[in-house]
């Protein structure tokens, strides 16, 4: 692990549209490379969720966060809320929130992954990786100490509670299954959901800790009703609602029950 290169620089970006930039961390390993999101409002500026927290955020994109954005996490699993103490304003579910304040784990080390992520990988054939990056932020880090820096919420979110950024609002979804305080957000006006680990496209995560299979499809049946236009995922590229409603089937299983 000592013998990984220093990556020239850790985030990459892409801006999706005039409001929306996509972040990623491309050192990180597929398993934790989570979708960072920045939209900027008329009146305040949105960040979903904030990646693995190995280099500095906010530092990496001094121009996005020139504003002060209000950053809301999806759920609590570490390759989200990594960056969380960088900022000042965090929201997420009150199932949720001890987590934030009191991270119950993290690791850069593969064989410290839990069980179910090693099954997950036999499942697809892919080895158990010594290193959950392939490249180290700067010269001389020890991936052995990486951990999640405890930051507590600012603002314990609820289903239906809304996001206003001025020239948009984003209704708050409680979508359980992935966990027990998963949410989406939810722009009626423009068909745009942020949808964290909620669905994504790859497969579906309901063994971890904290995972409800039942309530996964419950949650499942309720976004194949909404109007979606198009997803940003917690993880993988960004889909329409076709695509969402093969996902969401896919899961389900023949008969959706």
């Amino acid at each position: 692990m000592s013998g990984l290169p220093v990556a020239p620089r850790w985030f990459d970006r892409r801006r999706v549209d005039d409001s929306i930039t996509m972040l990623v961390e491309p050192h990180v390993h597929p398993l934790l490379r989570s979708n960072i999101w920045h939209v900027r409002g008329g009146e305040r500026d949105l960040l979903v969720d904030a990646g693995c927290g190995v280099a500095s955020l906010r530092d990496a994109a001094p121009d996005l966060f020139a504003r002060e954005p209000v950053v809301v996490f999806t759920h609590a699993h570490y390759d989200h809320v990594g960056g969380a103490h960088e900022f000042a304003e965090r929201w997420i579910h009150e199932a949720e929130a001890s987590s934030l304040a009191e991270p119950e784990f993290s690791t850069l080390v593969g064989s410290d992954l839990p069980v179910e992520f090693h099954a997950l990988l036999d499942e697809m054939g892919v080895p158990m990786p010594e290193a959950l990056v392939d490249a180290l932020p700067y010269g001389g880090y020890d991936i052995a100490t990486y951990d999640v820096v405890p930051a507590p919420a600012t603002r314990l979110l609820r289903e239906g509670d809304t996001v206003d950024l001025g020239d948009r609002a984003f209704t708050v979804l409680h979508l359980p299954g992935h966990t027990p305080g998963g949410i989406a957000l939810w722009d009626e006006d423009g068909g745009v959901l942020f949808s964290g680990d909620v669905i994504y496209d790859a497969p579906l995560l309901d063994s971890l800790p904290g995972s409800d299979p039942a309530a996964y499809r419950a949650t499942m049946r309720r976004l194949r009703d909404l109007p979606v236009r198009v997803v940003h995922p917690g993880h993988e590229p960004s889909f329409g609602r076709d695509r969402m409603i093969e996902v969401i089937d896919a899961y389900l299983g023949p008969g959706g029950a």
